[in-house]
């Protein structure tokens, strides 16, 4: 399942990120990386709103469909 699909309300786990160092660094600056654990605030349509570390990111579409996550 990808962070694309999770509908809001519910916690997540980062399993893996599909892409490349600089979307994979990018991710990591904000706290979204492999073991992490996330909170969809907001699902699609449009950017998905996440809630990881007490802040709220929004990530685009293309991004969250790279983010492989599983339910907690």
């Amino acid at each position: 399942m990808t962070l694309s699909q999770v509908k809001a309300g519910e916690k997540v786990r980062i399993v893996n990120i599909t892409g490349g160092h600089g979307l994979k660094n990018r991710l990591a600056a904000i706290g979204i990386f492999p073991g992490a654990e996330v909170k969809v605030v907001k699902s699609p349509p449009g950017p998905v709103i996440v809630e990881v570390a007490g802040s709220r990111v929004a990530i685009g579409q293309g991004m969250a469909r790279k983010v492989e996550v599983e339910k907690v």
